[in-house]
């Protein structure tokens, strides 16, 4: 989910900085080897801006993982810090502050599991960092295919995330490939036979309008527009006038709620556009039926999503659910249970790993397989994806999002 496409190359230029010492104290220390000792997990998210109120109930899941292991592993302590990697200036992830974090969490030694991040453009900042120091990271959100699969985004993508040349980074969700081509089906099976594609000119929403644009001609749908937003634009009026003119049965946006989609929804309808409207998980979230209006989005917006919402969960995913509300006393956002099925993935690691450090608990990341979480049984692959290929489809109904389907079904 998520992202931005600003250069990696920043994150070349940060000055490694221990959290400790953040904090008036040096963490450069590698915890001891006996028994009984501290080990650090981190996250990294935006947690300033309008993502708090989704990564607000991911940081939930996290510590509701580790307060259910009683916040220790085999006797070893599992202290946690949720980090910010957005900054008051742009109100969203900021590269610098991403680079800072990573840099942090690469100099304490304590470390031993990053979980982030949220945005995909973000994941291209720490990556490379964390590889250099051999930490394992866990996303419970990016979904741009590059970051792990060769031949689906640029040249050099992912090897340049990986200058040690081994693997450290891994994901519990599916990648847009899969859900870009899922919704120009589901478009097509809702009736359009015309669509006008927009997307936010970022990593995660360029791409995966260009696997929907891809998929929408193998299928046989004519598409009638390609455009770019302005993430920063007062309204889209204009846009609209020129996506009326040419009478697409649908709309398909890629992006996020915080690069405008609400407000591209409530263009659309005042200017009298009728017709379907469709957007990726990056708009799962209560915040964009908020930013739209409820009713600019009635009956004929349709969201997707990679995986099901927490509502649909059985079995352990369920238990997940009511532990969650016992505890915070209100229903999980879609992604609080990726971020809870991370934090599990992590300190299932620390349980299996031969040496309590960095370099057994990526070894024993990288070995999961069959993991029974509450996202059904998975594995990750040999690139760090999960096995996992269910999506799911919503629409929304009286200011809630309302699930209609399982996609490929």
């Amino acid at each position: 989910m998520k992202s931005s496409s600003l250069l990696v190359a920043i994150s070349a230029l940060m000055i490694p900085l221990s959290l400790g010492a953040q904090q008036g104290e040096s963490k450069s220390v590698a915890p001891s080897l006996s028994h009984g000792g501290t080990l650090r997990i981190v996250s990294s998210l935006p947690r300033t801006g309008s993502a708090n109120a989704q990564t607000s109930t991911m940081v939930n899941g996290i510590r509701l993982a580790i307060d259910e292991v009683g916040g220790q592993v085999d006797g070893w302590k599992i202290e946690y810090e949720d980090l910010d990697d957005a900054s008051p200036q742009r109100g969203n992830w900021d590269p610098t502050v991403e680079a800072q974090n990573a840099n942090a969490a690469a100099k304490d030694l304590s470390c031993v599991g990053y979980i982030g991040t949220f945005n995909s453009g973000a994941a291209k900042v720490a990556m490379p960092i964390l590889n250099r120091a051999g930490l394992v990271m866990v996303s419970p959100a990016n979904t741009y295919p590059g970051l792990t699969k060769p031949n689906m985004g640029e040249a050099n993508e992912p090897m340049v995330y990986r200058p040690s040349g081994k693997i450290n980074y891994f994901r519990v969700v599916p990648t847009d490939d899969l859900q870009g081509a899922q919704a120009a089906n589901w478009a097509k099976s809702l009736g359009a036979t015309q669509v006008f594609i927009l997307n936010d000119r970022e990593l995660y929403g360029k791409g995966i309008a260009d696997v929907f644009q891809r998929r929408a001609k193998e299928i046989g749908l004519t598409v009638v527009g390609f455009e770019g937003t302005d993430a920063k634009a007062p309204n889209y009026r204009a846009l609209v006038t020129k996506i009326k003119a040419v009478g697409p049965d649908l709309v398909y946006f890629g992006g996020t709620t915080q690069s405008n989609a609400g407000q591209i929804a409530k263009d659309l309808r005042s200017g009298g556009y009728e017709g379907m409207y469709m957007v990726p998980d990056g708009c799962f979230e209560q915040a964009f039926i908020e930013a739209a209006g409820d009713s600019n989005l009635n009956d004929m917006t349709f969201i997707t999503f990679g995986g099901l919402p927490p509502e649909q969960l059985t079995g352990r995913g369920a238990a997940f659910r009511d532990s969650y509300r016992k505890r915070y006393g209100a229903d999980p956002e879609a992604y609080a249970a990726y971020g809870y099925e991370a934090a599990r993935v992590v300190l299932d690691a620390i349980a299996r790993a031969q040496t309590k450090d960095r370099a057994g608990v990526l070894a024993a990341v990288a070995a999961t397989k069959d993991f029974d979480g509450v996202l059904g049984k998975w594995s990750f692959d040999a690139n760090g994806d999960t096995s996992s290929r269910v999506m799911s489809g919503q629409t929304v109904k009286n200011g809630q999002f309302v699930f209609v389907k399982v996609l490929g079904d």
